[in-house]
């Protein structure tokens, strides 16, 4: 994310607030999501930076493509974007955003690299200690990395587990060049 974490924080709390005030998390995340996506998007990016596409047309623009998939006030906030030239800060919104609602939710998604596929038995394990450790329900998103050789590398939040052999060896290596 290239945009501040200061500059995006204020916009995805006054948005939090607002999804609260009318339980419209589910609607906030997926248009916020449409809306990072269409920000990071290589041909809108450049109208965004170009001071000659008015902030009229880029604000039709945005609307023309993600209007439908915001809620009540997507349309304002949008504009309140364009206005304040905070467009580029969308996928960084939208991140915060996420993260806000599975503070509220007391969920967290952990992000598990493996040398091979888990199995149930693994994925079950994993998902309890985790549970366990964090306080909050947890869900896997799981994908896979020969390299690792060995183990997996969990990311949760601020948590991160390198159980990883190559991880392992790596560690090793530095204690070894002591």
């Amino acid at each position: 994310m290239s945009v501040s974490v200061s500059i995006a924080r204020p916009y995805a709390q006054a948005i939090f607030e607002l999804a609260k005030e009318s339980n419209a998390f589910d609607e906030w995340l997926e248009g916020l999501t449409t809306a990072a996506a269409v920000a990071e998007d290589r041909e809108i990016a450049v109208l965004v930076a170009d001071p000659a596409f008015s902030g009229d047309r880029l604000q039709a623009l945005l609307f023309d493509i993600c209007g439908g998939s915001l809620p009540a006030g997507g349309d304002n906030f949008l504009k309140l974007l364009v206005q304040n030239d905070r467009v580029e800060s969308l996928p960084g919104i939208a991140t915060q955003f996420a993260e806000l609602v599975d503070i509220e939710r007391k969920t967290v998604t952990a992000e598990v690299v493996s040398a091979q596929q888990l199995t149930d038995k693994q994925r079950k394990s994993l998902l309890g200690a985790l549970e366990g450790r964090l306080g909050r329900t947890v869900s896997l998103s799981e994908s896979v990395d020969e390299t690792l050789v060995g183990g997996a590398v969990v990311r949760a939040g601020d948590l991160v587990i390198d159980g990883s052999a190559l991880g392992g060896a790596g560690k090793l290596a530095i204690v070894l060049a002591r």
